[in-house]
């Protein structure tokens, strides 16, 4: 079992950045990958980016170049580092990870955090 409890998430205005926490807890965080989904009201939930245990990165188009994923193994954690943030980036932000390799895709995820709201005013 993995636990994930996110933080970080409050409300910005449009161009200011934000770093995201996921910690992780349970099973050997080292081996798995992590990944952060989000949200908005009314739509699915969409990938944001991944990230391995040895550093394989993935990112969604709609934020690459403004936000970097990274990950302290020695720490179980998980960041999410926001830049030039806009107002379609607010959502409620979800910490994932999956045993194995990098993946895209939500359903491929066994474990999920409460989520953390981040909301971008214009």
């Amino acid at each position: 079992q993995v636990e994930l409890v996110e933080s970080g998430g409050r409300l910005v205005q449009a161009g200011d950045s934000l770093r995201l926490a996921c910690a992780t807890s349970g099973r050997t965080f080292s081996t798995y990958a992590l990944g952060w989904f989000r949200q908005a009201p009314g739509k699915e939930r969409e990938f944001v980016a991944a990230i391995t245990w040895i550093g394989v990165l993935s990112y969604a188009d709609s934020v690459k170049g403004r936000f970097t994923i990274s990950r302290d193994n020695a720490k179980n954690t998980v960041y999410l580092q926001m830049n030039s943030l806009k107002p379609e980036d607010t959502a409620v932000y979800y910490c994932a990870a999956r045993l194995g390799s990098i993946s895209t895709t939500r359903n491929d995820y066994n474990y999920w955090g409460q989520g953390t709201q981040v909301t971008v005013s214009s």
